[in-house]
């Protein structure tokens, strides 16, 4: 490529093919174009403007208070198109339809600046009250969502995780399960993919510690709208304070419970090869008992699932603690679909990054868990109510790829604003359906007396 004599008027020339003209305009062209259906939905369910009465604000009037939101927006939506921190500030603010995403003034100057942004994660919001509210603010946005979905039980799935981390970062320590330097988040999710509550704990807790102040709130606000809950958790969770707090509040659960020798015994007819030739599929038996540790108040129902597999000298065998009053087989089914929770922790890290926790101190980067989770309950409702049924199995992954990442060519005049958009893999049909589906959840307007 040879740019003498081009360079004056912006213009690129491969040497290939000299008919072809490479321009870069960023103020008029944006890669990103597919982020104002989640902006659409955003406004159809109000979710950051519900924000703006519960953040507070160290600025007095409007204006600071819609700064307030648009850099809200800016932070949820720059990491739901897969820009995980700050770095990429610099050019988002300059970006068309982040632009129009953040609103107000910047649709016709700009969005914050790195400098600004780094400020506003890391001091602001980390500032004790605000990152209380931003916890908060994830089953707040769930809530508005709810009445759009149908059931009156909802099911809780209480998981851990790591993210690792390659720096000085406070409370960063040594996990020798996971054996890395780390973080030890906690997630609760709901049976649609929502992620109802999380927290970043140091690298080296119990996976269960702190669950009350996870659970408790979730239940607490479920309990206000009359609908019965249920919870699942893996053997982390098989503990007696656990139990207690469900019974009290008539929760039912399924908890996977370690074995021991005692529930060993109790079924031990059942992990004695079966006699004869080895089917060629699996050999599956269950089993309800009654059992009670030292360390309960109370014996509970216990089933066990011993699983004979082809090939395999030893059954396998797990026990679970439950509340449930169904078929053993059921009560195992019902368990095992808490997987799905363990697919969402993978997205939540594979789509939108959350495991990038690059700040110094705790606190800045328990505010970046918490914006984390915000973009990804946007980009899991948009999913979940939203996506027609050509896309509706989509990942997080290949939405933030095909419909989000959807290049378009900016041009205004006059009073309006047109994104011309790319129709590859979201031609316009699917991205009409997809606004019609926003626009149905809209609350029906307010008729005048």
């Amino acid at each position: 490529m040879n740019p003498t004599g081009e360079a004056k008027n912006g213009v690129l020339r491969p040497d290939f093919e000299r008919r072809v003209m490479i321009h870069f305009r960023g103020s008029v062209v944006t890669s990103d174009a597919g982020l104002l259906a989640y902006r659409e939905l955003d406004d159809a369910l109000g979710l950051s403007e519900s924000a703006s009465d519960r953040l507070a604000d160290a600025r007095t009037g409007k204006n600071g208070r819609h700064a307030l939101v648009g850099m809200l927006r800016q932070s949820v939506f720059g990491r739901l198109a897969g820009y995980e921190d700050v770095n990429d500030a610099e050019r988002l603010r300059h970006d068309p339809a982040m632009r129009w995403i953040i609103g107000g003034k910047a649709t016709k100057g700009h969005g914050a600046s790195p400098s600004q942004m780094g400020r506003f994660e890391t001091r602001w919001l980390a500032q004790s009250e605000n990152l209380a509210a931003l916890t908060d603010l994830s089953g707040l946005w769930i809530d508005r969502v709810a009445k759009h979905r149908r059931g009156d039980r909802i099911v809780l799935d209480l998981d851990s995780s790591v993210s690792p981390t390659h720096g000085e970062q406070e409370n960063s320590v040594w996990n020798g399960h996971f054996g890395c330097t780390c973080y030890h988040p906690l997630f609760l999710f709901n049976q649609h993919g929502d992620l109802e509550r999380s927290v970043l704990r140091p690298g080296n807790v119990h996976s269960a510690d702190g669950w009350e102040g996870v659970l408790k709130p979730v239940v607490t606000r479920y309990q206000r709208t009359g609908k019965t809950i249920a919870f699942r958790g893996d053997a982390a969770f098989a503990q007696p304070s656990m139990y207690e707090y469900l019974e009290s509040l008539g929760i039912e659960y399924a908890i996977r419970l370690p074995a021991n020798q005692i529930l060993q015994a109790r079924i031990a007819d059942l992990l004695t090869r079966p006699v004869g030739r080895p089917p060629h599929y699996v050999l599956r038996f269950y089993r309800s008992f009654r059992y009670g540790a030292k360390s309960w108040s109370r014996p509970r129902r216990v089933i066990a699932k011993v699983e004979w597999h082809p090939g395999e000298l030893l059954p396998r065998v797990g026990f679970i603690i439950t509340k449930l009053a169904i078929s053993s087989k059921n009560v195992v089914a019902f368990y095992n679909k808490r997987g799905t929770a363990e697919q969402w922790i993978k997205e939540g890290k594979g789509a939108i990054k959350w495991t990038r926790l690059s700040c110094r101190t705790f606190n800045a980067n328990a505010v970046r868990l918490q914006l984390h989770a915000l973009a990804y309950n946007l980009g899991n409702f948009l999913r979940t109510l939203a996506t027609p049924e050509a896309i509706a199995n989509w990942s997080l992954t290949s939405l933030r790829e095909k419909l989000i990442k959807i290049g378009a060519r900016v041009v205004s005049h006059g009073r309006y604003v047109t994104f011309q958009m790319a129709e590859v893999a979201i031609p316009r049909t699917l991205f009409a359906e997809i606004l019609k589906r926003i626009s149905a959840l809209r609350s029906p307007p307010l008729t005048a007396r």
